[in-house]
């Protein structure tokens, strides 16, 4: 099997796919904008060749990376990235020279477009926020008139938080309209909730292999514009209510053969139209592992190895090389940034938790908007043990 991986190495653990499907015996081939030389040596040693570009995102280049890989070891049966900037470059690439085990086209724009994604929900029977295509600002008015304030405004084709707003009042939508955006953006009500992400891999029955679940206590919103700390755990165990809708989402997005992170708001109260206190309602899927260091605290929460899990996804379809019940954790992420001043030294956090940390590293600078600058990871056994550490760790001085 050819299987060509575009940019594996970054985010930088993402060398952990490229050497579970080396072990299970593919041809990997990687596409990357790093020098050969600089890319992490337990990449190297799992690629059968790299092939250098200027830039990703130069389709010509791309063409020609994959139309040499074509040349000289024949049809590609893969072709992957697993990361939400490259998903459309991906499956055009699939779609140009033929290779028919991933997202094409059609699939892509499904899922790229917050608006297009509402389709989806209400197939699964999930529902969904209340929106409006941002256009004039009477149209606004009358959507607000409906809905109420505050609303979110953000792009339609987007990642994470950026460029996304909270309009609570008359002065912010003219604000916003005063400067109209230059792409299309989307106008929703205003959710309150939990935001709930249920993350997993689907074979190609769109059925899930291995699922679980992210809380994210804080709205990214508010961290990013308020140069906030994150914090967020991956959980024991999924609540069933969340599984049923989880299922029934991946069924609807025709979501097969790849690693999936649906994202809902659980609801902290009763909401009109849409659910009671504790129901899931739709927010966003993304086709894709979730952000960061998350397939990594997937992992250390449920005792698994979730790269293994989707090489062994590509290449039988089934899981074969682990056993999925191993003991569950909360692996809790919490961050920091240089620009506050905390109550607790590195030093005192590392002498605290330092048995149980499982990661500890400085973000690199494509990360630090949503996720921090810098983030320390542990197991623990307790929801109690879990908010201590996440109160040791951000608390300002």
């Amino acid at each position: 099997m050819n299987f060509i991986f575009v940019s594996p190495h970054f985010p930088k653990t993402y060398w952990n796919f490229c050497d579970r499907l080396h072990r299970n015996g593919v041809n990997v081939l990687g596409i990357g904008d790093a020098p050969f030389e600089e890319i992490p040596s337990e990449l190297r040693h799992c690629l059968t060749e790299y092939y250098r570009v200027g830039d990703l995102g130069n389709y010509d280049e791309m063409v020609r990376a994959v139309g040499y890989f074509t040349f000289h070891y024949g049809k590609i049966d893969w072709l992957e990235s697993n990361n939400e900037y490259w998903l459309e470059m991906d499956a055009q690439l699939r779609t140009d020279f033929n290779i028919t085990t991933g997202a094409q086209n059609d699939f892509i724009a499904r899922i790229k477009f917050k608006s297009r994604m509402k389709e989806g929900y209400r197939a699964a029977g999930v529902p969904v926020a209340r929106h409006h295509m941002v256009s004039t600002l009477d149209a606004a008015r009358d959507f607000i008139r409906e809905v109420g304030y505050p609303v979110i405004v953000k792009p339609d084709n987007g990642c994470g938080a950026e460029a996304t707003y909270k309009l609570r009042d008359e002065t912010d939508l003219r604000a916003f309209y005063a400067e109209p955006p230059s792409v299309p953006y989307i106008m929703e009500e205003y959710i309150s909730g939990t935001i709930v992400s249920f993350d997993g891999v689907a074979d190609s029955h769109c059925v899930p292999l291995f699922y679980t679940s992210n809380v994210f206590p804080t709205p990214l919103l508010d961290i990013v514009s308020r140069q906030g700390d994150l914090a967020y755990w991956t959980q024991k165990k999924v609540p069933a209510k969340l599984k049923d809708v989880g299922f029934r989402t991946i069924k609807a997005f025709g979501a097969k053969s790849r690693f999936f992170h649906c994202e809902f708001f659980r609801l902290d109260a009763d909401k009109p139209g849409l659910g009671k206190k504790g129901d899931y309602v739709a927010l966003e899927v993304n086709m894709r592992p979730a952000g960061g260091y998350t397939p990594d605290m997937i992992n250390y929460a449920n005792s698994v190895d979730c790269y293994q899990i989707w090489a062994d996804m590509v290449c039988y379809d089934e899981v074969r090389n682990l056993d999925l019940n191993g003991p569950k954790y909360f692996c809790v992420y919490a961050s920091r940034r240089d620009c506050h001043t905390y109550r607790h030294s590195h030093e005192a956090i590392l002498a605290r938790y330092g048995t149980r940390m499982k990661m500890c590293d400085v973000l690199p600078p494509a990360l630090r908007l949503d996720m921090g600058d810098r983030m320390y990871t542990v197991n623990l056994r307790t929801e109690a043990e879990r908010d201590a550490f996440i109160r040791f760790v951000q608390e300002r001085a």
